[in-house]
């Protein structure tokens, strides 16, 4: 991945972040919850994508260098729409529903990430057979699990938002 690359990513994550802020009407307590979330989902993704070189699950091409890995923490931190969209599917349909989405991003995480590699070849590799799809697959999980928890840390419960449906009592 190149510098120029990781501003495209940098700038069109941002604009979508601006647009699901808007989208969810999303209060500020909600959008630190989801960019602190962002941090969290970074700094763990840059741990995994070591760990997965170390264990040979993948060879990614970019630069332990500061200022690239900045520019990839950046666009970590503006995935902080992933976790306004949770916080609204919590607030909607329960804990079932982040259930739900996990298990969604298991199987959609590898797809999408062999897809990437596919038509970007130059970003780097993965090594054949189960093990890179599982680690892959549990990656996704384990960020958008670890980035809402974070959230819900921040912002509170989803169900106690202000946006949440109340159940009125007749009385």
């Amino acid at each position: 991945m190149t510098i120029r690359q990781l501003y495209l990513i940098d700038g069109v994550y941002f604009i979508v972040l601006v647009f699901v802020v808007v989208l969810t009407r999303a209060t500020a307590r909600r959008i630190v919850g989801a960019v602190a979330g962002g941090v969290a989902l970074g700094v763990v993704a840059l741990a995994s994508i070591a760990l997965g070189e170390k264990a040979g699950w993948w060879n990614m091409v970019m630069t332990w260098e500061p200022y690239f890995l900045t520019l990839m923490m950046i666009a970590f931190t503006m995935c902080a729409f992933i976790f306004l969209i949770t916080w609204r599917i919590v607030r909607r349909f329960g804990w079932r529903g982040l259930a739900v989405s996990l298990g969604l991003l298991a199987i959609i995480g590898p797809a999408r990430d062999y897809t990437y590699m596919n038509q970007f070849p130059e970003w780097g590799s993965y090594a054949s057979g189960i093990a890179p799809v599982l680690a892959i697959s549990a990656s996704y999980v384990l960020f958008v699990a670890l980035g809402h928890w974070v959230m819900w840390l921040i912002a509170g419960p989803a169900r106690e938002d202000r946006l949440a449906r109340r159940s009125w009592k007749a009385g």
